[in-house]
């Protein structure tokens, strides 16, 4: 056999292996895209397949995200579903917020909250994804708080819908700027001061300890203006740091704006991308 006879012959062997192993490949991910759901048609924020939600909650939470992303062009996807086909929560959440494309492309600003239900069986589970565009203004451990503190707590009262509900608002809020997320973990901090312990204090047991007894500290006529002044000012900054949290960094709208008035149903997912970012959490 000559030598350009030979040379083609190796050649095509090759190209040969070269062709089988894309064929593998291509095969390997039509495999994995098949363990992933199909993105809803027509699409939907809310995908619903384990049915934990009644026809009217599934419907209240698809408008206020859709709402929330015809003002802001972020989107929160909301997805349930019955088995996380062994892969762990986190994994699946990234893996399906990817081949969905939740967020926009231009700005990777999508956010995949995943719940799987408790059974008899198995731990419930849910994770927050958060695309490349939000990881700095919700960061990881924003996530987790959101995760224990607004969604595990209703979620062990079965309560699906208003862990979801919270945590939608919370994520809403801190999307469009309302707050940040370290006033957020300020307001979830355990044993912050209540001010309606100060409103107790300040009417109640003061005035009982030192209202009679006090003279000359300040005129009998005027003997219950001090407190109401100085409670009027605690109570002042006590309600902007806590009842009040929301509305110091409000712009002035509602969390949807528009006056609340429908925008229509949701046009799809925009091909946002995720890098790692979020938390989740078991019950």
């Amino acid at each position: 056999m000559n030598s350009p006879t030979k040379y083609r012959l190796e050649n095509n062997h090759i190209m040969k292996k070269i062709f089988s192993a894309i064929v593998l490949l291509f095969a390997g991910l039509a495999v994995f895209a098949s363990d992933l759901p199909a993105r809803p048609e027509p699409p939907t924020l809310v995908t619903d397949m384990a049915n934990v939600f009644t026809q009217s909650e599934r419907s209240q939470l698809e408008s206020k995200l859709v709402n929330f992303f015809a003002n802001t062009s972020t989107q929160i996807a909301v997805v349930t579903v019955n088995d996380l086909q062994g892969y762990d929560k986190a994994d699946f959440a990234f893996r399906l917020g990817e081949a969905w494309g939740i967020g926009d492309s231009r700005f990777n600003n999508g956010i995949l909250i995943l719940l799987k239900p408790k059974t008899a069986n198995s731990n419930g589970e849910v994770f927050i994804a958060v695309g490349y565009g939000l990881e700095g203004v919700v960061p990881d451990i924003t996530a987790k708080q959101i995760v224990e503190h607004e969604m595990i707590p209703l979620f062990k009262e079965n309560n699906m819908y208003g862990g979801i509900e919270k945590a939608t608002s919370v994520l809403i809020d801190l999307t469009k700027g309302e707050y940040n997320y370290k006033q957020y973990a300020k307001k979830t901090e355990k044993g912050g001061f209540n001010p309606f312990i100060i409103f107790i204090l300040l009417f109640v047991v003061f005035p009982i300890l030192f209202g009679r007894r006090r003279r000359g500290f300040y005129s009998t006529g005027n003997r219950s203006s001090l407190p109401f002044w100085l409670a009027l000012g605690m109570m002042s900054g006590a309600g902007r740091k806590h009842s009040g949290f929301f509305n110091d960094f409000s712009s002035g709208s509602g969390s949807f704006g528009g006056g609340g008035s429908s925008f229509g149903s949701f046009g799809g997912f925009g091909g946002g991308g995720f890098g790692g970012g979020g938390a989740g959490g078991s019950w």
